[in-house]
This record gives structure tokens, C-alpha cells and sequence, in this order.
């Protein structure tokens, strides 16, 4: 993917007013210099989410959601970068910059897009003049307003229904083979992959058509599902059928549950329940969670009660768990041998199927109960093979209270604790070198004044004589400092947002969050007589290094210059 260049992200955001982006879509109150409203990313009472329109940054101090306008839309909208740069790039009236490569690449496929677009538009048309596929939707219970919905159509039987309708030319033949439409025998012809089924088009996160499943209409005929290939478009480990679908239909996101098949997905929308998705003939992979919490905060997983859906429903738990922060739930319902979820919401309305749904195991319970499967815990050694096997999955678990609740049980269970016990805390000792309390409160003082101010970093001038300085929170200024000269225009919230993969962002984020007293002209005043100091601590530091060289082993004449010339800088008082 082409990366837009951060100059053009950061003129965006300065360009973009983030409290009318949030304002249209969350009722903001002011509340002195920010606005404040209930969060719209997790349930709560109190109106915890704040922005500012001084930082142009978003936080939630109940849930944590934090970012700027692009994030906003991203997590709120739910677009992909890109996109969400186009919609904040068209509010602003700018031209989002794109290489030449870019445009060829974005040429490419949008003519993929069109031919798999064609294609879904065919099959269409097709379901319109094929009595027995209607046939089979009506049977199924499916009417006009879901097929509309989904896009459902029909491939039409023989070898080349497609090819003769769409591939007019050699580089349409072309798309469409790259888009996975074409299979190709061992003489290299090509033919319609798709022939005499009903037709499920894959849609991404735009609305835009992928990739196909497809569904015989006799169960003797050939493998009851056929997927598209993977193609430049299509990577079955990162898609859930049916998520555009939800999106359109719901304005906010409750929960989400992943069943195995299309016509699950359809039949539980045809029946009113309007959250289901489904991965595409594969197990429920890494990407799958993240996409899955990323649109929502509960997520059920429905199979079969047999043992492939109990295999089914361990391998998504091992997907989801690295995933599991504090808030997110993930829940298993396994359904009594031989009905699905197209099967119970018939039989039993969307209220039936909501009622399992309350009876689904959390995951906490179902983890336990698997790991215990064929361990007898009544034994010392039964005990010790459960804790065994837990701990390297508990690691995975995010920091948080869900993983310490999760090892908390293990100890119940097993008596055996998840984690060492911590070492004692080791009290350092007192350093005799100069001002050891000011040091961190002088990085922190810095760093504070550039987080929420970051053209100020523009006035401490480079080389930045106090790089050298070896004190915790140095690198990281230096970080901030350099960050800010190569983009000047940058805003605090996209500042921070630099650091969204970083194990220092908690930290930025409190400091960003407090409340910082005074005006700029004051931030810059305590900005340099921070630096100033950090300036002399760096000196002393020199000073004291070589003042021990002198002692231990003697100085060479390099040595002894730099000695007196440090001592001069100090006697003037630098």
C-alpha cells in the first residue's frame, strides 16, 4: 500500500476541526476549554469521553479510546486508514497526494473491483430467470428484501455463462481469471469456476465485491460450498461475510456472532437477527479477532456441538485470546447435534436464538473446562499438568484485569500460582551526583511542554547538547524533538498517535491528558530553563566521568583539555 506522506496527514489534521468530526456523530457538551460526552466505544453512564479542540485529540477516561480525527473515524465509522483520510481530505477541500505507482496500482484495481462488481451484477440477473434457484431461496425462506441486501444471484450451468457475458476482450478475460471467476484445465483453456449455484458475493469493508461463495443447489452435486481463490483483493484469513451487511443495518454494534456458513449469516438476518458473520471456509484466524473486537465489545462463537465445533471453537479461543482486553468478551455457543444456526432460528425465532445466546460459555469457562478435558484434578500430578499447559496461553492475555482474574483461577484451581512471584523491589542507592530528585521531574517538565504544545520543540536548539545525558526519559525527548523538527505542522493528538504501537504510550497519554496550567508563552519560558538545566546536568555528568578517569588511571592531553574547558563553562555560569 502507498504510504501518504506525513506532511500531508499532519496539514489534514490541522486543516480538520476534530470536535465537529466528533460533533456530528456524538453530542458533545462543553465543559471549559474541552468537550465531554458519553463514550461512544464501550457502555457507561457518565460522561467520561473528553475532546479538545486546543490538542485536537479525543480520550476516554473510562475505557481508554484515544486519537485524533482519523482515528475517530476509524474506530466510529469504521473505515480503513485510507479511507478515512479521504473523507476528512474531502471535508477539507484537499487532494489526498498519490505517486504515479499508486495511480497505476489504484488503476489495477479498480478495474478488478469493476469486473468482480460486473460479475456480482450477472449472477443477478441470472437468480431473476432461474425458477429453480428461486425456488431453492423461497424453500429456504429467503425473500427479496435479504437477497437484495446480501446481492445473492445464480452462476448458470455449463463452462462458459460468464466468460460469454463479461470477457469481452483479452484483458477483461484477464480480470476476471485474477479476480478467481476462471479455473483453468490442464491444456490452459479456461472456464467458468462457478456453474449452477447459488451465488454469495463477498463484500470488503467498503461495500465493494471481493470474492464469491457459492452454494449447489444439490447436495449431490460436487462440495456443498466453493469459495474464490485467494486473489490481489481476496485473503480469506482477514474477511467475515456478512460484516458490511451489519454495518449497514445497525448503527451501533452490540455484539457480533460468527456462525460457519452463508446461508447462516442469511437466515439469521431474514429472521431479525442482524449481527452474524461468518469466516469464509476457514478457521477463525488472528486478523478475524482483531477485525471481530474492532466492530465490537461481545463476541459469540456458534458451531456445531460435535467434535469438529468443539476444535472449531478452540482454535478461534486461541486466536482471541491475545486479544482480550479489558472490556472485550468472547463467548462460545455449541448447538445440539445436527442443527446449525440456519436449522434453531427457524424452529425458534430470533428470541429462541437470543436465549442460547444468554446460556453461551464465556470464555474464562470454556478455556478451563477444555484444558481440564481427561486431566484428573483430584491428583497432585493432574493439578500440575493443568497449570502446565495453562500458563504459556495465560501469557498471551493482554495486561489487564481479565488476565489476572484468569490466573487467579488457575491458583484456585490448581493451587499453583500463573507467575513467579515478583522479586523484592530493590531501593537504589542514594547517588551522591548533583540534583538526583530534579532529574526526572525536569525530563517529565519537558516532555509535558512538548506534548501539549509541539511547535515549542522548534526553539531548543540542535545538536541537542543534552542527548548524551544518561537519565530514563532522555531518548524519548530527543524522540519528540526530532519527530516535531522534521514535521513541524504536527498536531498533540498526532504527535501521540506516533507512539499507537509503543509500550511508552500509556505514559504519553496521562501526561497528554493532564491538565497543564498556564498559557503557551509560560510553557516555553519552563521549556528552556528545563533545558538549560538538563544542559548543565549533561556537562556535570561529563565532568564527574572524567574527574574518576583522572583518579583511577590519569588523563592523556585530550582528556585534560576537554577537562578545563568544561570547567571553564561551568565557572561561567552556562
Amino acid at each position: 500500500m502507498a504510504r501518504i506522506p506525513d506532511a500531508f496527514i499532519d496539514d489534514l489534521l490541522a486543516r480538520t476541526d476534530i470536535v465537529e468530526v466528533v460533533g456530528a456523530r456524538v453530542p458533545l457538551k462543553k465543559q471549559g476549554k474541552e468537550y465531554a460526552a458519553r463514550c461512544p466505544f464501550h457502555d457507561e453512564r457518565s460522561a467520561s469521553f473528553t475532546v479538545s479542540p486546543t490538542k485536537q485529540f479525543y480520550h476516554c477516561f473510562g475505557c481508554g479510546a484515544h486519537g485524533t480525527a482519523i482515528s475517530f473515524l476509524i474506530n466510529y465509522d469504521r473505515l480503513e486508514f485510507l479511507d478515512a483520510v479521504d473523507e476528512l481530505a474531502r471535508r477539507a477541500g484537499m487532494e489526498v497526494p498519490r505517486e504515479a505507482v499508486q495511480h497505476q496500482q489504484n488503476q489495477d484495481s479498480r478495474d478488478l473491483y469493476a469486473v468482480l462488481d460486473a460479475s456480482a451484477r450477472f449472477f443477478q440477473r441470472q437468480l431473476a430467470g432461474s425458477d429453480k434457484a428461486r425456488a431453492y431461496l423461497e424453500a429456504r425462506g429467503v425473500d427479496e428484501a435479504t437477497r437484495t441486501l446480501f446481492g445473492i444471484g445464480y452462476a448458470p450451468d455449463g463452462y462458459s455463462a460468464l466468460k460469454d457475458a463479461l470477457g469481452s476482450d483479452a484483458r477483461r478475460i484477464q480480470l476476471l481469471e485474477r479476480g478467481g471467476m476462471f479455473s483453468r484445465n490442464e491444456r490452459g483453456h479456461v472456464y467458468d469456476k462457478f456453474r449452477d449455484r447459488v451465488m454469495f458475493p463477498i463484500a470488503d469493508r467498503r461495500g465493494r465485491t471481493i470474492a464469491f461463495g457459492g452454494r449447489v443447489l444439490d447436495k449431490q452435486d460436487g462440495p456443498k460450498y466453493l469459495n474464490s481463490p485467494e486473489t490481489p483483493l481476496f485473503h480469506k484469513g482477514r474477511e467475515l461475510y456478512g460484516l458490511w451487511q451489519v454495518r449497514q443495518v445497525n448503527q451501533k454494534i452490540d455484539r457480533l456472532v460468527v456462525v460457519e456458513g452463508y446461508m447462516d449469516v442469511v437466515s439469521l438476518f431474514q429472521f431479525g437477527v442482524t449481527c452474524a458473520v461468518a469466516t469464509l471456509g476457514t478457521a477463525t484466524t488472528p486478523d478475524h479477532a482483531e477485525l471481530l473486537f474492532r466492530n465490537a465489545a461481545d463476541v459469540y462463537f456458534c458451531f456445531d456441538g460435535d467434535a469438529a465445533g468443539q476444535r472449531a471453537g478452540w482454535r478461534a479461543l486461541e486466536s482471541v485470546l491475545p486479544r482480550m482486553k479489558d472490556g472485550r468478551q468472547a463467548l462460545f455457543l455449541f448447538l445440539p447435534n445436527g442443527e446449525d444456526p440456519d436449522s434453531i432460528v427457524r424452529k425458534e425465532g430470533a428470541e429462541g436464538f437470543a436465549a442460547r445466546l444468554a446460556q453461551a460459555t464465556p470464555l474464562s469457562q470454556f478455556f478451563f473446562d477444555e484444558l481440564s478435558k481427561e486431566i484428573n484434578l483430584g491428583t497432585l500430578d493432574g493439578k500440575a499438568r493443568l497449570a502446565e499447559k495453562a500458563k504459556p496461553l495465560l501469557a498471551q492475555i493482554p495486561d489487564g484485569a481479565f488476565g489476572d482474574l484468569m490466573r487467579a483461577q488457575l491458583t484456585r484451581i490448581t493451587g499453583v500460582g500463573a507467575n513467579p512471584p515478583p522479586a523484592p523491589r530493590r531501593v537504589p542507592p542514594r547517588s551522591t551526583a548533583r540534583g538526583p530528585q530534579q532529574r526526572p521531574s525536569l525530563v517529565r517538565s519537558a516532555i509535558v511542554r512538548v506534548l501539549h504544545a509541539p511547535s515549542l520543540a522548534l526553539d531548543v536548539p540542535t545538536p541537542y547538547t543534552f542527548a548524551g545525558l544518561r537519565q530514563p526519559g532522555v531518548e524519548l525527548l530527543i524522540e519528540l524533538l526530532d519527530i516535531i523538527r522534521t514535521r513541524p505542522d504536527i498536531t498533540p493528538g498526532a504527535l501521540l498517535e506516533h507512539f499507537a504501537e509503543r509500550e511508552e504510550l500509556p505514559a504519553l497519554q496521562q501526561l497528554m491528558i493532564q491538565d497543564l496550567p498556564g498559557e503557551e508563552p509560560a510553557w516555553r519560558q519552563e521549556l528552556h530553563d528545563a533545558v538549560i538545566q538538563l544542559e548543565k546536568q549533561t556537562l556535570q555528568q561529563r565532568l564527574d566521568q572524567l574527574l574518576a578517569k583522572q583518579r583511577a588511571q590519569g588523563l592523556d592531553e585530550t582528556d585534560k583539555y576537554e577537562l578545563r574547558e568544561l570547567l571553564k563553562i561551568r565557572a561561567g555560569g552556562h
